[in-house]
């Protein structure tokens, strides 16, 4: 069996006869999100009742506030921007419906540009200027990993972070509320169907250097350990570039049949086009921070095939009674906006963080808020289970593995068993 055909030939057959499958189902690839302004405060309108101020930061007679540092520039621009429509969205939601016990939700958002030292500084300012009940929707590891330390200390929630890393997971944090799975999750799947679907033991890693690229290469190294495997080949690329050539020749040295990237969506598009380019063909998978919807398009046709493993469920699939909410809320908000993976994302986060609020009644306090959903064991977001619990600080453990088609749009994919041999 050789590399090349068969990525080839998966590329062809994984739509073709995928399409035709009922396990399949598909959602739209484009989005056109809103851009921020800096520090931009965006509500509906005021509910017509009130009720007393706790004296908890963030939280007034009529209004409880969040805020948001996240990427609205550079490379990974579009995640942040999404996760903002998506949580935007839950919020109006809401407050259309007179608020969360007569107090609307308010979102204060920053840009970040995905850099640790300006997460630093937006997180200061929402807490100590913007005076914020709770952050949300933050955007990236590295990012995140600098941002915790201060909300810890100040006790704020650190709500629904978009990352995977393993270091949120931590149990002896007490203010953290992850929604989505791991990277160890959605690696540990990755091996998994490459391994026992298409018996693919050779395998490269690219990732990012920062401890984004360093969490995701570390679930990729302990799922080949576990199975007394190891990489063929390491590509390392810097944050907020695309400087991806030196990775490519890196990867290439090991020829491996299949390359997992642990990127953001400019880089990593980059890379498969340099690929390409070079007809250089392995099976290329990627975790769900790339950013589908961005992947797809600067992609192209040359998509087709590349694989995506998703923490959420298919933005376009209204049958679940969580999508049908969710596409009504973000046409509510934004009548232009497309469904996609990352605002569907910000979308259950603003949820979550409603239902905290509503558990809490009248006096809403940080340590209602936090006991309310981590104490809570079993939620459910219209269909979407969230299970927390003693040193579980994890909602959700699905992953849905996705692939390109040849229309752009992602189909979801039960099994690779199936698509074809190679030629």
């Amino acid at each position: 069996m050789t590399r090349q055909p068969l990525a080839r030939f998966l590329r062809v057959a994984a739509v073709s006869l995928v399409a035709a499958s009922a396990l399949l189902f598909a959602v739209a690839c484009t989005t056109d999100d809103p851009e921020p302004g800096a520090g931009a405060v965006e509500t509906a309108t005021p509910p017509p009742t009130a009720t007393p101020d706790t004296g908890t930061a963030g939280v007034s007679a009529d209004t409880i506030l969040f805020g948001q540092s996240a990427a609205f520039e550079g490379p990974a621009a579009e995640l942040g921007r999404s996760m903002r429509l998506g949580i935007l969205a839950a919020f109006q939601e809401v407050n259309d419906a007179g608020g969360v016990n007569g107090r609307r939700l308010e979102l204060v958002s920053m840009n970040d540009s995905y850099e640790p030292e300006a997460a630093v500084a937006n997180t200061q300012q929402l807490i100590e200027e913007e005076g914020v009940f709770a952050l949300i929707g933050a955007v990236g590891t590295p990012t995140s990993r600098s941002a915790t330390p201060i909300a810890a200390a100040a006790g704020v929630p650190y709500i629904a972070p978009f990352t995977g890393a393993a270091f949120l997971r931590d149990p002896s944090w007490d203010n953290i509320i992850n929604l989505r799975a791991s990277y160890n999750q959605e690696t540990e799947e990755m091996i998994d169907r490459l391994i026992r679907d298409l018996d693919i033991t050779s395998v490269g890693i690219m990732y990012q250097d920062d401890s984004y690229g360093r969490a995701g290469y570390g679930g990729v190294i302990a799922a080949l350990d576990r199975r007394g495997l190891g990489p063929s080949s390491i590509g390392i690329y810097t944050r907020n570039t695309t400087a991806v050539k030196t990775a490519l020749l890196d990867l290439r040295e090991g020829n491996p049949e299949a390359v997992i990237q642990i990127g953001a969506y400019e880089p990593v598009a980059e890379m498969i086009l340099w690929a390409r380019r070079v007809e250089w063909d392995p099976i290329f998978m990627n975790v769900s921070f790339v950013g589908s919807n961005a992947l797809a398009r600067a992609l192209g046709y040359r998509g087709v095939g590349v694989f995506v493993t998703q923490v959420v469920p298919f933005p376009w699939d209204d049958t679940q009674p969580v999508v049908a909410a969710y596409q009504r809320a973000l046409k509510a908000h934004d009548p232009e906006a497309e469904p996609g993976f990352v605002s569907l994302e910000g979308y259950l986060a603003g949820r979550l963080a409603i239902i905290g609020i509503e558990r809490c009644g009248a006096e809403v306090t940080r340590s209602c808020f936090l006991d309310s959903i981590l104490g809570a064991n079993e939620l459910d977001i219209d269909g979407f289970p969230l299970s927390f619990g003693d040193g579980d600080n994890q909602g959700s453990d699905a992953v849905f593995p996705t692939v390109i088609g040849f229309d752009g749009r992602y189909y979801q994919v039960q099994t690779l068993r199936g698509l074809g041999a190679p030629e």
